[in-house]
């Protein structure tokens, strides 16, 4: 398939928003580095640009196949197993062994996160957090902000 066509079918199937960021340049550069390389070796981190470790028990939920950020689907096997990767633990069965250790953030596996801002996937998430930008939530959304599941 010529890369012309590919690239055309390709931009038409992701429906994903444009990005907002700005341009990563000089500091902010480097600060995407040093964060890509030190998350994608501890956590294997996908860069999502809104970090919620410390609520999954340094766990990363973009993992999970179904990019899941509220909890394991029905789909895990009795084993711990995932569904759709059947030779890996699910996320959210790691997550949770991982928040029992995490005496400070344990309970923080319980809140309802946001929905993931695809425009941000790829940024720095420390930059996102400092700047606000990771705070954006769909309209309808600040009902349920900082709600705990019952």
């Amino acid at each position: 398939m010529p890369a012309a066509i590919r690239r055309r079918s390709t931009t038409r199937l992701d429906r994903r928003p444009p990005a907002t960021a700005p341009p990563v340049r000089g500091v902010r550069r480097a600060l995407l580095v040093v964060e890509r390389a030190s998350k994608e070796a501890l956590f294997d981190c996908r860069m999502c640009g809104q970090c919620i470790l410390h609520s999954t028990g340094l766990s990363c939920p973009m993992r999970c196949p179904k990019n899941l950020r509220n909890g394991p689907c029905g789909g895990v096997l009795q084993d711990g197993r995932c569904e759709v990767l059947p030779d890996r633990p699910c996320v959210w069965v790691r997550a949770w062994e991982g928040s029992r250790r995490l005496p400070l953030w344990r309970d923080h596996l319980l809140h309802i996160q946001k929905p993931v801002d695809w425009r941000l996937q790829e940024t720095s998430s420390w930059e996102n957090l400092l700047t606000r930008r990771d705070a954006y939530a769909p309209p309808g959304w600040a009902a349920y902000e900082g709600r705990a599941r019952p």
